[in-house]
């Protein structure tokens, strides 16, 4: 197989958690497991998880991402200089907080022996035999890791006692990332997806408020956009020859609710038109995320993947009418440029979404029926 993700029909990479794998972590957490032990329960669920997506007819083949707690912080955890620590307080939702858990860096980061990259090749060596499917990652942006360092005013205390200025910080963040990458595409990944909320948070006009602090919140706007093209860039346009990156941005993604709203006319020039990638995976399951009208920003021949379909909530979208968006996006991207999935992926954090396995493999199979309705039913 020669084709590489985004599929006209594509899932975002992280599916709902079986039960028994859920308490095998709560298990190793408290101590009662082993790593092996929980690793054998993450194995088995792999494995079956891998079957079902196959079994449906999807190509980009990811491992649920069944070994994280978390769509980001895992692995931020797993990079060198990266401490995994407890927040004052979680992720703020629309109606929900998540745990404190977060990330600082206690020294040089580097990512040298990350453990993602075992992680890869378990889900590589389970589709060798398949030519017609490729394992993918995904993994969090260089700008979310940046964000997550200073989330507040004790992550930038201790940001700044390891790195006397920001050039320092771009350097070594752009060199860890590269060295994982390197490592991956050493062990024959080719597609890599980077999930990003920086931009989400970004179009929010009240995060922005709230992060300036009595500043213009255009200016804050702008000033923040740079810094995560520019952390972003670092690192895609420096990935190896043959590689395709892609990029999924996402306003939050917690137990069915959100975190961020406003669509990505405010952004668009920067993410759209400069960030170096090969496709977006772009969320547009609800008004939040605005009109299709941004999307004229999408420089050269990059591609779109439409997220109509949403993640959150286990009632189907009417198929007639995903078809009439579909259309009315084309207006902006050509329709040989487009593909649908779902705004996210069903669990960013083990919690998972409000909704059963039965409705997410529900919403899999519609996303394929109306691919194949507008594009034909091979999955290219």
């Amino acid at each position: 197989m020669t084709k590489h993700a985004p599929f006209r029909f594509d899932t975002v990479g992280s599916f709902l958690r079986p039960e028994n794998l859920k308490q095998a972590r709560e298990e190793y957490e408290k101590g009662n497991f082993s790593y092996q032990e929980l690793k054998n329960f993450e194995d088995a669920a792999i494995r079956d998880l891998v079957k079902k997506e196959i079994e449906a007819g999807y190509k980009g083949i990811t491992d649920g991402e069944f070994r994280r707690a978390y769509w980001h912080l895992d692995f931020f955890w797993g990079l060198g200089g990266i401490k995994r620590v407890q927040a004052k307080i979680g992720y703020q939702f629309h109606d929900e907080v998540t745990k404190p858990d977060s990330a600082t860096v206690v020294g040089t980061i580097h990512g040298r022996n990350h453990p993602f990259v075992a992680h890869y090749t378990f889900l590589r060596d389970l589709v060798a035999d398949n030519d017609e499917v490729e394992a993918r990652i995904t993994i969090p942006s260089p700008s979310q890791l940046y964000f997550e360092l200073i989330r507040d005013e004790e992550h930038v205390e201790q940001l700044n006692s390891v790195y006397s200025n920001f050039d320092d910080v771009v350097a070594d963040i752009s060199k860890a990332y590269l060295e994982v990458i390197q490592q991956l595409f050493d062990e024959g990944l080719r597609t890599l997806q980077v999930d990003d909320c920086t931009w989400g948070i970004l179009v929010d006009d009240n995060f922005l408020t709230l992060w300036g602090q009595g500043r213009d919140k255009e200016e804050v706007r702008r000033e923040l956009a740079a810094t995560f093209l520019r952390l972003n860039n670092a690192v895609y346009k420096n990935v190896p020859e043959g590689l395709v990156v892609n990029t999924h941005v996402c306003r939050g993604n917690f137990h069915s609710t959100w975190a961020a709203s406003g669509g990505y006319a405010s952004v668009s020039d920067e993410l759209f038109g400069e960030e170096e990638v090969n496709a977006y995976y772009l969320e547009f399951d609800t008004d939040r995320a605005g009109d299709f009208t941004p999307l004229a920003k999408v420089s050269g021949d990059k591609k779109v993947v439409l997220g109509l379909v949403t993640s959150k909530f286990g009632e189907l979208e009417s198929k007639e009418e995903l078809i009439s968006r579909i259309k009315e996006a084309s207006q902006y991207v050509p329709l040989d440029r487009l593909s649908l999935s779902t705004q996210c992926g069903f669990a960013s954090t083990e919690e998972g979404n409000i909704l059963t396995e039965e409705q997410q493999w529900a919403k899999l199979a519609l996303i394929k029926e109306v691919a194949e309705e507008v594009w034909g039913t091979e999955n290219e």
